[in-house]
């Protein structure tokens, strides 16, 4: 209801907004670290812009609900997390590009690396790089068949990331998970719950058997772990819902995936953060709406690496001045989701964030971090909130009611 009464309430205006999305910003202290990541980073432009911003934390789904990457994000760009979510395989395909038929499910895939006794040592497979990725992929389109005419596909997106597209007739998409997103225990079965997604999870089991056989003189990446099965499924786009032109400028398939969903442009992969703003400069006259995301706070996170997360947000901090020099009439900085060192997961607790305009109310927040903005003047609110508030804030919203 809500989200139907920004829509109608949206005009055009020649007005900018950018959202700059740390990914897995928020993180908690742990052994050794008495702050947060980014309590205890030294973020001078930041601070400096909270002094002119209001700020809070945001709730990405529901409280105590820990978001994928794909409800995170959706909320972000004002969708339902709940209603808007999908499996992580059809946001894994828009971001690379593949066109999914009616008769296709998609998964995302993680190679991983099973010890001698079937259990999972590392979900990652050490993050084996991309080209041994795709070394890995050729080998098992040669050497994997399934029958009664099914089809796979399998295309690399990053280090042990990959897409897995299964292709058939009266397949569904309401598979479970093989990834046990745990170490130390072997794969789950792929369990359907329709007699079309059961159909599905006999087929993606006949087709991990192989894949087990194919790769055991792998010394890394020797299995697979997929999660997210999904169907295609289309969805109003920004421009349909709020007239804005929306660029994203993000480098890893799935946000690019997510983007592409929700109808935006899509800019060439960048060779890092500074490359990144080279791009929002260079397309800044051309539209409305920005989506900045870097991935490396999150992947840190996953990682539990708390200094080179500490590190990563230094150096994005470094580059807040470039956006700040175009002048946005709004500009938002936040996160999709938490992803504490101390966790090595995404998690539950709000994300920080502040949002920086000419009619912002200033709050008493100094610094930019988790317990300042906790005092700030947006209080916590859930993330799907945060676009409304960008709109408002950019003049891009008409009064309600007489």
């Amino acid at each position: 209801m809500a989200s139907e009464l920004i829509d109608q309430l949206t005009i055009e205006t020649d007005s900018k907004i950018v959202f700059f999305i740390l990914d897995g910003l928020g993180g908690l202290q742990m052994e050794g670290h008495p702050t947060t990541e980014l309590e205890a980073a030294n973020t001078p432009n930041m601070d400096r812009l909270v002094a002119e911003s209001t700020c809070g934390l945001m709730i990405p789904v529901e409280p105590g609900v820990t978001p994928g990457s794909g409800p995170g994000h959706f909320a972000l760009f004002g969708y339902d997390p709940v209603q808007a979510n999908i499996g992580r395989g059809v946001l894994s395909a828009a971001g690379l590009e593949f066109d999914l038929t009616d008769r296709d499910v998609a998964a995302r895939g993680n190679f991983a690396t099973l010890d001698a006794s079937g259990n999972v040592v590392d979900r990652r497979a050490g993050r084996i790089p991309t080209e041994e990725n795709e070394r890995i992929c050729q080998k098992l389109r040669e050497n994997v068949k399934l029958p009664d005419g099914v089809e796979f596909f399998l295309k690399t997106e990053k280090e042990h990331r990959v897409l897995f597209v299964l292709r058939g007739d009266h397949l569904g998409g309401n598979v479970d998970d093989t990834d046990p997103q745990q170490l130390g225990v072997p794969p789950r079965e792929p369990v359907g719950h329709d007699e079309d997604s059961k159909r599905t999870a006999h087929y993606v089991n006949l087709f991990l058997q192989q894949v087990r056989e194919v790769l055991h003189d792998e010394p890394q990446a020797n299995m697979i772990l997929l999660r997210g099965f999904a169907k295609h499924r289309p969805y109003k786009s920004l421009q349909e819902r709020f007239k804005l032109r929306s660029y994203a400028i993000a480098n890893y398939p799935m946000y690019r995936g997510i983007a592409r969903l929700v109808g935006m442009e899509i800019a060439p992969v960048s060779e890092n953060l500074s490359t990144q703003i080279d791009e929002l400069e260079r397309q800044w006259p051309n539209y409305d709406f920005f989506f900045v995301h870097f991935k490396y706070t999150d992947s840190t996170g996953e990682d539990g690496n708390f200094e080179a997360k500490v590190k990563v947000i230094e150096e994005v901090d470094q580059l807040v001045p470039r956006m700040v020099n175009l002048k946005p009439d709004v500009l938002v900085i936040t996160g999709d989701h938490s992803t504490p060192s101390a966790l090595r997961s995404h998690s539950w607790h709000p994300i920080p964030v502040l949002l920086w305009a000419k009619t912002a109310r200033r709050d008493r927040v100094t610094k930019f971090s988790e317990n300042d903005c906790l005092q700030g003047g947006l209080g916590t609110f859930y993330s799907q909130h945060l676009m409304s508030l960008a709109l408002a804030h950019a003049g891009r919203l008409i009064k309600f009611g007489a």
